[in-house]
């Protein structure tokens, strides 16, 4: 009642409810004049709406049962919920009557007066009392204190001025665990608790808990909105107050009250069990309120949005806290998120999170949280609960038992809650002006970061064996760095900590380059693959510039600020490859197996030209960037272009995406593959990528797979040869780098230091003397970094030997200076090394003149001492903690493992000394001959031209091989420096032989060694080639695509050389050969399927349409199968059933089609196949219940098996020969032959295996198609049915093959199935089952053809209906019955035969339907040239002549008078078109016979051009005594009458005139038949996919009436159709798996609306085919998830008509699986 008055009142104000509130820039100018609203119009409104609201909250208040034990019964929340329905409808359409009205709700939902008054609880009323009650309680259940409670406590702590805040970490935030209201002082002894709690500091703007823990509600929208967070967001309510917001003051109290209870939504989203649903509908409003900059500065402002936001993300992580146990596992005091929890594990976080990300994307407020320390703190705070998550443990004795997936959680986490709000506050940090911000988050940051070393008890060495991937402190740190430098233009030295600090910074993110080798060289192999899972995750491209990159730029500055032989000498400890670095051959290393060394070792070098090389955040531009990481994606793969480069910097579609990609990339329209395998538009590299650009450093970078590495030198690889510039093997090039930033100069030091140097000499050495473990990738990467050097030296050293100075020496003489450009060519004479006592160097004495003095000779080249890493960076980090005076106290705690750093602890090792006598560019020159294989081969290229130094025109960019790179090296080396120059020529000068000359022997046996090898491997090759050759030729031609036009030429010579006596056939399973016997017959595979292809021939050329408009409509009349439909139907209707059965064919619709893929197996191995499919467990993509298996050969898709004939192969030769025998004793021949009934060679009387399986098969073929598909007869069951449904088989084949041919014959050639036609073995079982039939001599056809009927009215006499009258019989249907019930083989002469007596049946046929079709006056002119010619002696072999004939014989029934045939008015005056429409309605048959005869007896097909099809056939067929050019050809004359033509034709044409007589209205559209259908297509589709989705996806279903979920369209027919639809399922069959069986006899082809994806249903399997529609890259969008405009891809179409013509969906699409008959 109380809503209709309102209703009623309420409708007044409508018309002044016009002026919404508009977007500002879009506000109505003319609102100042609106008239206001008259008060009395909307006094009822304002009397009635505060009781409705109360009504209201107190339903709500009165159906909140605080739930017992943490479950919430969702059901009693519902029933409210429903009660509650019609009352939020109600305000909801109240807001929908304008601004007037919503001006009221807001009055009455902000009215505090309103509140006070009703709901406090004060007063009489026992139920506003005990209402109130249940208030209080809900608030109390929920944590939360009504403020006056609050009071007491609340007082004393601010009296004590404190304002930390006691986080309950385990103990729950909330107070349902019993102790809620727990204040500071209770919590005192946290610490010393179960060591899980920690005290987080809270900046001073927060008032104690109260942001946490107290509401306090002033009106009913704070009411409201705490009820809706109650009830978990119910829609209606959320729709209800987002409606709303149109109202200014409304939009801004809702806001503030949206904020007010943000910690109240967080608990309540903690308990929820809808999580995700509810997540949704928070964001829903949040994102409505805060994308607003100036309502989300204002509530930042007024009511502490960022505090509150920041605090509530805290509280909320710290109710999953767990003890971190990274570094010191015991004493760690640091607190880390537990990523098995369900809130991280379900990312329970992510609205709050996504809100946070929306408000720092406004200036405005991302500047107050930049400025603001304490917010900072309390983020870096939050930040570092992250950092060290997830920790992994190397397992290193069993594997462990369960995979934990928690790190999906922790990489999401890291992603959204720590990087996005950074890159968010990022994009505020461009410009000089705001280097303030930079230096407080670097600052705080840095804090955070010493906390968390402090707490975690780090010194100076990681814990072995474990890794984080965790540590966004490094990476908020690194970013903001890269940033200071690179736009606010800061000076990076005033930003950067001291070198302890920077010594700390690098140990993590460099343990994880570490670990990530370790990961690939399989040590971590026992964790399970979770962890590799990891290690590409993080490089994979959606988190990479997060993770990796900020890694790698934060170690790139700690390395150009450290001292370089630290750094270096860290990376290789971190590595494990210390040991390794040994010029010994034998050593010993402590800590890695050897398997591991070899890529451990890779990955340190690998990793060092990573940080030298990488200039992602040192200088490059965004453009650089984006091109850099661009090509380098490109280089792995070709990609669809919304997939180029996903890094989430870049978004596809920016400007200078756009631009960049098209000046890297070519695009390559989507093509297909033979195997019809989908393609999409993919971008490939240009040529000039491949030559400039192709940086191998960048695609190490980016792999998550090592695979793509390789597929990117494949790539290259093949581009070299393609375009000639490089031949061989080349090697990933080297590219010349964009300048470092001043910044970042002291990189380069790490190439000019000893340790590197001494490290290159000592790889240089091994590589040289052919130590074990050392690959062609470590030279590589030596190579690389010499060049780095020599690109980079510092400055050009003074051609004069500097003197070294004495106390530079600290590596005991093994290099004079830092400079690569002169330590290259320094000589190291002897080499002091440990080696295991067994090794070959102890036995060595020490050369003489290794005496003391020796070492300070002036030529400084004495003994270089051992040389140990470790000792090394122990020295300098001792110095820089000694440095550093203010940190003197500290003292550095002794490590407890000595292993690493004294070199003598293991004592089996012992000191030898080694003679080397080498530099590094004496073995550099070494190395060339020894890669070369030459003696030699190294001739400095500058004697020969001395302008190669003065412009060394080194390319930027270079190809080729290892020798090319040496050379390149010592090219540069020379150029930099006299010296050097002078020494390359002195060694190539002296070359000697190098040190142990059996080693480079050895070498140069090996590539000898490889080139006999290669040979022998190529001659064996070949061997087997050969052998496979004839397996392979047949499986290929089973791989290649079915329409493979240039037919196997292999196959006719194999069929030309068999002409042994019998066919020989080869068993793919038990791999025996031998000919097919009665006892143990061989088979084809064969796939027999029903299909109603040519059903669907139209006789139009123009192919039907999609309908997408009403008016649009396809109707099915004019289908071949329609058509044949109704001309049987007529027939059956006048003339006797079992004749008709035999004047026609069915077959159209449901025919049986047979295929094979020209494998044949014996028939009991394939029984014993069958069985072990059966027995298989295996899941299978088919049914073997159904006879279904793959052939065992070549895996195409099979469900029977045809049983070869055992037949002579000698006899085709014989039956070719051409007999002279008189046509008419012929024709008495075959008469004799169709009378011997049973003399089948096979005696059917003895069942033989063969004809076992041949009657196995012919029921397999006809358990293939439906029974309405081969059920034609009155009387069901009849003979007649089985007899028609046989030979329609033979036709269908045929029919079909004609199809695939492309509807003529006028390519020739052997069939284009190849091997693959099973015609021959088809006919041979086909012809074994008709001939059970015998047919009654009296109604044998072949006399009707042959003789002249003598007695001629003994029909009328008979009561049951007359015979089909020849001329209405399909001569086609004629002919394969008249084959199939001859005895097997046939004569090729009897074949001849019948064509002849067929054709000349035929040709009156076509005269009489030709007579019909022309108008009176041309009948007669006919009629009377005819006479005048008919006694020339070619009488019969004149079309004129015959014409004339049967117009005058038809002419005595009322065949004519039925008025003129409107459709067929053809003018035919002209004698040549008259030609040509006899010759087209005879070609249907010739083809047919041609195809026939092709298959019975062997024999090519001749090519001809098309308008000589006729004459070119009817020779091949011997109709043509001789063939004769075109032009003077009549089709008459292939005539061969075996009686007097004009007796035959008068006998035929009576029977017309006196069916005539009785239904004349009938005689003429059974005359005339359609002889000329267009090949099958499917339907036309529109350009823009847009045009089929507005039209189909609201379109309803003509079953049912609604609209479907899934809409579907079937692309042979149009039938509009439910997929899955339950609404339009009969008996169990849903709509489309019942209509592919009406329409296709089994197979459907659908179109899903709502996907733009097709579906192909195949019996009862089903398979996704892919979409036809691309968008304008050439990129399907499945299920319509990117929404860019699609069109139509022309060639995916053809592709999918064809598998459809050509029935191979089976074959092509490999993903099947079964439909259960549900879609």
């Amino acid at each position: 009642m109380l809503v209709n008055v309102l209703s009623k009142n309420i409708l007044g104000a409508e018309k002044y409810s016009v002026v919404l509130e508009f977007c500002k820039r879009h506000r109505i100018k003319s609102n100042s004049n609106v008239p206001c609203v008259p008060k009395d119009l909307l006094m009822m409104s304002e009397l009635v709406l505060p009781q409705f609201i109360f009504s209201l909250i107190q339903h709500l208040r009165e159906g909140y049962n605080e739930p017992a034990l943490d479950l919430p019964s969702e059901k009693d929340l519902h029933k409210i919920l429903q009660v509650l329905e019609p009352h939020v409808s109600f305000l909801e359409d109240l807001t929908k009557m304008g601004g007037a009205m919503r001006s009221v709700l807001t009055q009455v939902l902000t009215s505090q007066q309103f509140y006070k008054d009703l709901s406090s609880g004060v007063g009489e009323n026992a139920c506003a009392k005990k209402s109130h009650e249940k208030y209080l309680i809900a608030l109390k259940g929920s944590g939360l204190a009504f403020p006056e409670d609050k009071l007491a406590c609340g007082m004393q702590e601010q009296g004590a001025g404190t304002s930390t805040l006691a986080v309950q970490g385990l103990a729950g935030a909330t107070a349902t665990s019993g102790q809620g209201d727990s204040s500071d002082e209770e919590d005192q002894d946290g610490s010393q608790g179960v060591g899980k709690r920690k005290r987080v500091k809270l900046s001073s703007t927060t008032k104690d808990q109260s942001i946490m823990d107290v509401l306090k509600h002033k009106c009913f929208l704070e009411e409201l909105l705490f009820w809706t967070i109650k009830y978990e967001f119910p829609q209606k309510m959320v729709t209800f107050l987002l409606n709303m917001l149109p109202d200014q003051d409304y939009k801004i109290a809702f806001t503030k009250t949206f904020v007010q209870h943000y910690a109240f939504i967080m608990k309540t989203l903690k308990k929820s069990h809808e999580s995700d649903t509810m997540s949704n509908r928070i964001v829903h409003i949040s994102v409505q309120l805060f994308s607003n900059e100036e309502l989300a500065r204002q509530v930042t402002e007024e009511c502490q949005l960022l505090d509150i936001m920041v605090t509530v993300l805290l509280y909320m992580m710290e109710s999953c806290l767990i003890k971190s146990e990274l570094q010191d596992e015991e004493n760690s005091l640091h607190v880390v998120v537990n990523c098995g929890e369900a809130l991280l594990k379900n990312n329970t976080y992510w609205p709050l999170v996504s809100d946070f990300i929306n408000i720092l994307s406004h200036q405005s407020v991302a500047k107050k949280f930049l400025e603001d320390h304490g917010l900072l703190v309390t983020w870096m705070n939050f930040v570092s609960f992250f950092q060290g998550m997830n920790l992994n443990k190397r397992e290193l004795n069993e594997h462990v038992e369960f995979e934990s997936q928690t790190y999906y959680a922790a990489f999401a986490a890291e992603l959204e809650a720590c990087a996005q709000p950074m890159w968010g506050l990022l994009s505020h940090c461009k410009v000089r002006e705001t280097q303030e911000y930079t230096r407080n988050v670097v600052r705080y940051c840095l804090e955070a970061l010493q906390d968390w070393f402090d707490a975690i008890n780090f010194v100076d060495e990681p814990a072995p064996n474990q890794v984080t991937f965790h540590l966004p402190l490094h990476r908020y740190f690194a970013m903001f760095l890269s940033k200071a430098v690179k736009c606010q233009e800061l000076d990076l030295d005033t930003i950067l900590p001291d070198q302890e600090m920077l010594m700390k910074l690098m140990i993590h993110p460099l343990q994880i380059q570490a670990s990530l080798s370790e990961i690939h060289s399989n040590m971590w192999v026992r964790n399970g693959l979770q962890i590799k899972g990891q290690a590409m995750t993080y490089v994979q491209s959606h988190f990479c510039n997060s993770m990796i990159d900020p890694d790698i730029y934060l170690l790139q500055v700690c390395a150009s600020r450290l001292d370089p032989d630290y750094f270096i000498s860290s990376v290789f400890e971190r590595f494990k490859v210390v040991d390794l670095l040994t010029m010994a051959s034998q050593h010993q290393n402590t800590v890695l197996d050897s398997e591991h060394e070899r890529s451990m070792l890779e990955g340190a070098l690998t990793f060092l030209v990573l940080l030298l090389s990488l200039r992602l955040h040192l200088g490059m531009t965004d453009d650089e960037i984006l091109r850099a990481e661009m090509v380098a994606q490109l280089c792995m793969n070709d990609r669809t272009h919304k997939n180029p480069n996903p890094k989430s910097g870049i978004i596809p579609g920016s400007l200078s995406f756009e631009s960049v990609l098209s000046a890297v990339a070519d695009f390559k329209a989507p093509v297909f593959e033979p195997g019809g395998s989908m393609q999409q538009g993919m971008y490939t590299p240009k040529a000039e990528v491949w030559d400039k650009e192709f940086d191998p450093v960048m695609v190490i970078l980016r792999t998550v797979y090592r695979r793509d590495v390789q597929s990117a030198m494949d790539r290259y690889t093949a581009f070299l040869k393609q375009s000639g510039k490089f031949p061989g093997n080349p090697w990933p090039p080297y590219k010349k780098r964009t300048p470092l930033h001043p910044s970042y100069k002291g990189l380069i030091k790490l190439l000019h230091c000893k340790t590197l140097h001494i490290v290159l000499f000592t790889l240089l050495y091994k590589i040289l003397m052919d130590h074990q473990n050392l690959s062609e990738h470590v030279l590589c990467m030596v190579l690389y970094l010499i060049e780095l050097g020599l690109e980079n030296s510092p400055e050009q050293e003074s051609d004069e030997e500097e003197s070294a100075s004495g106390q530079e020496r600290c590596h005991d003489s093994w290099f004079p200076g830092s400079n690569l450009v002169s330590n290259m060519r320094h000589f190291i004479n002897y080499v002091r090394v440990r080696v295991p006592e067994t090794a070959p160097e102890v036995k060595r004495e020490p050369p003489a003149s290794t005496s003391s003095d020796g070492l300070a000779s002036s030529q400084n080249s004495g003994t270089a001492q051992v040389f140990s890493l470790v000792a090394e960076r122990r020295k300098k980090f001792q110095e820089i903690i000694n440095r550093n005076t203010s940190e003197a106290n500290q003292v550095v705690r002794p490590k407890t493992s000595m292993k690493w750093s004294a070199p003598g602890a293991t004592p089996q090792l012992t000191t030898a000394i080694l003679e080397v006598k080498e530099s590094i560019l004496s073995l550099l020159i070494k190395l060339h001959h020894k890669l070369s294989g030459k003696q030699n081969s190294y001739y400095p290229p500058w004697l020969d031209d001395v302008d190669v130094l003065i412009h060394p025109e080194i390319p930027r960019y270079s190809h080729g091989d290892g020798m090319t790179a040496v050379e390149r090296i010592l090219l540069k080396a020379a150029v930099q420096s006299r010296l050097n120059k002078r020494i390359i020529e002195e060694i190539c000068r002296k070359v000697t032989p190098p040190v142990p000359p059996k080693k480079i022997s050895s070498a140069e046996k090996k590539t000898l060694d490889k080139e006999e090898r290669r040979q022998k491997a190529r001659e064996r090759q070949q061997k087997l080639l050969a052998e496979f050759a004839s397996r392979q030729k047949s499986f290929m031609e089973t791989a290649m695509d079915v329409e493979s036009p240039d037919a196997d030429i292999a196959m006719e010579v194999a069929t030309s050389e068999q002409h042994v006596s019998e066919a020989i056939y080869d068993c793919v399973i038990c791999g025996q050969s031998g000919p097919s016997t009665e006892d143990r017959p061989t088979g084809l595979v064969v796939l027999l399927q029903a299909s109603s292809v040519l059903g669907q021939c139209r006789n139009s050329t123009e192919p039907k349409k999609l309908p997408t408009t009403e008016e649009e409509q396809i109707y099915p009349w004019d289908t071949c199968a329609a058509l044949h439909d109704v001309r049987l139907t007529t027939l059956q209707r006048y003339f006797k059933d079992s004749s008709c059965l035999q004047a026609v064919s069915i077959g159209w619709e449901g025919g049986v089609y047979v295929q094979t893929c020209g494998h044949t197996l014996h028939i009991d191995c394939h029984k014993s196949y069958m069985e072990s499919l059966r027995n298989d467990q295996v899941l299978q993509g088919f049914s073997v219940d159904k006879g279904e298996f793959t052939c065992p050969l070549c895996r195409q898709f099979a469900n029977s098996v045809l049983p070869c004939y055992p037949g002579n192969d000698v006899e085709r030769s014989l039956w070719q020969s051409h007999s002279n025998k008189r046509m008419q004793d012929l024709v008495q021949e075959v008469e004799d032959l169709q009378e011997q009934l049973g003399t089948f060679p096979v005696s059917i009387s003895s069942e033989t295996n063969l004809s076992k399986e041949m009657e196995s098969v012919m029921k397999d073929i006809k358990s293939t198609t439906q029974k309405k598909y081969t059920d034609y007869s009155k009387s069901p069951g009849s003979p007649d049915n089985d007899f028609l449904f046989m030979y329609s088989v033979a036709r269908t084949n045929l029919e079909l093959e004609l199809v695939h041919r492309g509807g003529n014959l006028c390519s020739g050639g052997a069939s284009t199935a190849g091997k693959r036609s099973c015609l021959n073995q088809l006919f041979h079982v086909l012809a074994m089952h008709m001939r059970l039939y015998s047919i009654d001599s009296a109604y044998n056809p072949w006399r009707k053809l042959t003789q002249p009927m003598q007695d001629k009215n003994s029909e009328l006499v008979s009561e049951e209906l007359p015979e089909v009258p020849v001329l209405y019989r399909d001569v086609s249907s004629l002919l394969l019955i008249q084959i199939l019930t001859m005895p097997q083989p046939l004569h090729k002469e009897h074949f001849t035969c019948i064509i002849k007596v067929l054709f000349t049946l035929l040709y009156t046929q076509a005269l009489a339907a030709l007579s019909v079709k022309c108008s009176a006056e041309d009948r007669m002119a006919w009629k009377e040239s005819g006479a005048i010619k008919k006694n020339t002696s070619s009488g019969e072999k004149s079309w004129e002549v015959l014409l004339g004939h049967v117009i005058s014989e038809l002419s005595k029934g009322k065949i004519y008078e039925e008025g003129e045939t409107e459709e067929l008015t053809v003018v035919l005056v002209n004698p040549d078109s008259v030609e040509c429409y006899l010759q087209q309605f005879c070609l249907p048959f010739l083809r047919i016979t041609s195809l026939l005869q092709h298959h019975l007896f062997g024999g090519d097909l001749p090519s001809c051009q098309e308008d000589e099809e006729f004459a070119v056939l009817a020779s091949c067929l011997g109709l043509l005594p001789s063939f004769q050019s075109a032009h003077q050809f009549t089709s008459a004359s292939c005539l061969d009458w075996p009686v007097p033509a004009f007796d035959m034709i008068s006998q035929w044409c009576s029977e017309l005139a006196s069916f005539a007589d009785r239904n004349p209205d009938q005689v003429k559209a059974l005359l005339i038949q359609e002889p000329k259908w267009d090949l099958p297509r499917l339907l036309q589709l529109p350009e823009n996919y847009n045009t089929i989705f507005q039209y189909y996806h609201r379109k309803t279903c003509t079953v049912c009436t609604k609209v479907p979920k899934d809409p579907a369209v079937c692309l042979v027919c149009g039938t509009f159709v439910c997929l899955k639809g339950l609404c339009c399922k009969q008996q169990s069959y849903c709509e489309c798996v019942l209509h592919s069986q009406n329409c296709g006899a089994g197979t459907g082809i659908f179109l899903l609306i709502n996907a733009s994806v097709i579906i192909i249903i195949r019996g009862h399997r089903f398979c996704l085919w892919g979409s036809v529609y691309l968008d304008a890259h050439g990129e399907e969008d499945r299920d319509l998830r990117r929404g860019k405009p699609l069109y139509i891809c022309k060639e995916r179409y053809k592709v999918l008509e064809q598998q459809w013509v050509s029935h191979t969906f089976d074959h092509i699409n490999k993903r099947w699986g079964p439909h259960y008959n549900g879609l």
